[in-house]
């Protein structure tokens, strides 16, 4: 049976106006993008039932491997600040050919806009399900292996993909998270125990302000840490941006045949 974890309302507004306040003081800085080609990057409009809306759909193919067919897919849930609208200049087609280059084995990435509702469903908008049932019907449409399926995201998204892996276990082969946006208290670290049997991935600055938190949370999971490291670093994509190489290289073993 599956388990949806929620978060309540007064926690959820509290935690999103911490992390606005977070980010606001720090700022962002340009990502280091490797030196390789972006493959087949597409970014549509797609009518969401889980979210009662258009959202933006954005997929990514590494070069050399033309539109994807029979590859697995690694859903992105992103953070407060940027969209899938924001995916290609970030350089995250970049960064799949360049993990496919130095030895990973391929995959697509997959993801939607979900709003700033930490990914959980609020008032008939529900984001998770939307990454759930939603993302994976539309990539099935492409021919990509749903059968095999991995969650990365960054701050918020963090959290959420972290989430999502607590709320429908043995969905996700892998969760790479960097600097989730987790509390001792919130209901993902308090059922850290359902990520058994889910290899997890943290990266987390030192200067982050939820590094403490991040820190915490790797001592309550119920295996080690699969992946991951703690450095200098702050809540930016200048450093997240130097954690993706790892991370790309953990989930494309996650997902590879077998």
């Amino acid at each position: 049976m599956r388990r949806r974890i929620l978060l309540s309302t007064g926690a959820a507004v509290a935690a999103a106006a911490g992390l606005a306040g977070y980010h606001t003081r720090t700022g962002d800085s340009t990502p280091v993008v490797p030196d390789a080609p972006a493959g087949v990057e597409r970014l549509e409009r797609r009518w969401s039932k889980a979210r009662g809306r258009e959202v933006d759909f954005y997929t990514a193919v590494p070069a050399g491997h033309g539109a994807g067919r029979g590859l697995p897919v690694c859903l992105i849930l992103h953070g407060g600040s940027k969209t899938p609208a924001d995916f290609a200049k970030l350089g995250l087609g970049r960064f799949l050919t360049d993990a496919v280059r130095r030895g990973a084995p391929p995959f697509v990435l997959a993801g939607a806009d979900g709003g700033r509702l930490f990914w959980r469903p609020s008032a008939g908008d529900d984001p998770q399900r939307l990454v759930h049932d939603e993302i994976p019907f539309w990539c099935r449409a492409r021919a990509f292996d749903t059968t095999r399926m991995a969650a990365w995201g960054w701050s918020m998204g963090g959290y959420g993909a972290l989430l999502l892996a607590e709320a429908f276990p043995s969905f996700l082969r892998a969760v790479a998270a960097f600097s989730p946006a987790v509390r001792p208290d919130d209901d993902v670290t308090r059922n850290a125990s359902l990520l058994r049997g889910t290899p997890v991935g943290l990266w987390c600055g030192d200067d982050d302000g939820y590094s403490d938190d991040v820190r915490h949370l790797a001592g309550r999971l119920p295996e080690p840490m699969a992946a991951g490291s703690f450095g200098p670093g702050r809540h930016n994509f200048g450093y997240w941006s130097r954690c993706v190489p790892d991370a790309f290289d953990f989930l494309g073993g996650a997902l590879r045949p077998g």
